[in-house]
């Protein structure tokens, strides 16, 4: 019996046999020959840029120096065009960080914006009118929007995000790769870095607003034809590759950031990668948490609080979409006359008022918790793996 096999049968760490290969050395500068790529975004996506870098020189994780240093005048025989040390170095939003790699056939940029949209951002893009297109361009933006510009983040992060896609659209030509990578799963608690002391009383809630703000900026990139690479979803069951400080990842994540990238890239561009297996002597495994030790609560009776629904726009089983939230006459008078007159048919009440049931036991696994409304199929929800958006057929190989 393997040895894989074996801890999976004893419970312990199981390594995924990821659905996209492992990508070396090879392959990266075979994929990316002769290709301008540009990496926009926070320290999650320089770090991204960084593993690229490394990846496109040799197979080697970067260290973890390498991953916590900003600014430094040269990197793995990089450049620093703009920022970082040349300039003022500080952990506000006007920090700027210009970086770029340039060998004879592979020439990568990085940005660092704090917002998505900006008169910095706008003078980026002038740069890619007037100078070379870009034929990648990876980004991420959240996690700096929605915490350091005013709690009341969602009109302006919307409004930037349109912007940006608006112009983005505009001035690249039409073959061009875009990928917006969602933002990945932040920690209960948080520790320094952008989280400065004036708005650390917003940490504890921002794992839960990214989640908003992903649902948000994957729909509106998939509405502008870009491509959407989930990395909340691909990374939610690996939180032991987090760093202790809530946000940061590690060299394992970021290697398996960039075989996900260059994946999806080769996918868009019609190559296929070979089965390769990662260097001898270079443990290139990633593991994930087993599910059921941490996001698996125990059954618990239904409080008599506030029963909240989002019913679809077509209804369940034909029944009529409430106006208003759904809320039980328990909470009307508190809610000030919101009470939703839907919630009081008869059939609705035993459903809502029945004690938790886990969906993995009882009665009402086949139809889900409540009776009568339908499982999920391959149509519903289907913003949580989304299908890859249908571009003109752009294959340089």
């Amino acid at each position: 019996m393997s040895a894989s096999l074996e801890r999976q049968m004893l419970g312990g760490p199981r390594t995924v046999s990821m659905k996209t290969p492992h990508v070396t050395n090879k392959q990266a500068s075979q994929l990316l020959h002769n290709k301008f790529v540009v990496v926009l975004g926070d320290s999650i996506q320089r770090g991204v840029y960084k593993d690229l870098v490394m990846l496109l020189q040799r197979d080697n994780y970067l260290a973890a120096s390498q991953l916590k240093t900003k600014g430094e005048e040269q990197f793995e025989k990089d450049e620093l065009l703009e920022g970082g040390t040349k300039g003022h170095m500080s952990n506000g939003t006007k920090y700027k960080e210009v970086r770029q790699y340039m060998s004879d056939h592979h020439q990568v940029r990085f940005y660092f914006v704090t917002r998505v949209y900006s008169e910095y951002v706008q003078r980026i893009l002038e740069e890619f009118e007037k100078g070379p297109k870009p034929d990648l361009v990876i980004m991420n933006s959240c996690v700096w929007d929605v915490s350091r510009y005013g709690r009341q983040w969602e009109p302006d992060y919307m409004e930037n995000l349109t912007r940006f896609f608006r112009k983005l659209r505009t001035i690249l030509p039409e073959e061009a790769l875009i990928i917006w990578n969602l933002t990945m799963p932040l920690g209960k608690t948080i520790i320094g870095g952008f989280l400065v002391p004036e708005v650390a009383e917003f940490g504890p809630s921002l794992r839960f607003d990214i989640i908003e703000a992903n649902y948000c900026s994957a729909t509106l990139a998939s509405v502008y034809g870009l491509d959407v690479l989930d990395l909340h979803f691909q990374f939610r069951f690996s939180l032991q590759h987090r760093m202790k400080d809530g946000v940061h990842w590690n060299a394992v994540a970021h290697r398996r950031i960039t075989c996900l990238l260059l994946a999806h890239v080769a996918n868009a561009w019609g190559v296929e990668l070979p089965p390769s297996q990662p260097p001898t002597g270079l443990n290139q495994s990633f593991s994930e948490q087993d599910p059921t030790k941490e996001t698996q609560q125990q059954p618990r009776k239904a409080q008599n609080s506030v029963y909240r629904c989002r019913p679809r726009a077509w209804g369940y089983n034909n029944y009529p979409v409430p106006p208003n939230p759904c809320m039980t006459s328990l909470t009307s008078n508190f809610y000030g006359g919101h009470h939703d007159a839907w919630m009081e048919s008869p059939h609705i009440r035993q459903d809502f008022s029945r004690d938790y049931i886990p969906p993995q036991t009882g009665p009402y696994y086949d139809q889900g918790f409540f009776i009568g409304y339908p499982t999920q199929d391959s149509n519903d929800d289907n913003y949580v793996m989304r299908s890859k958006y249908r571009r003109a057929q752009y294959r340089p190989y």
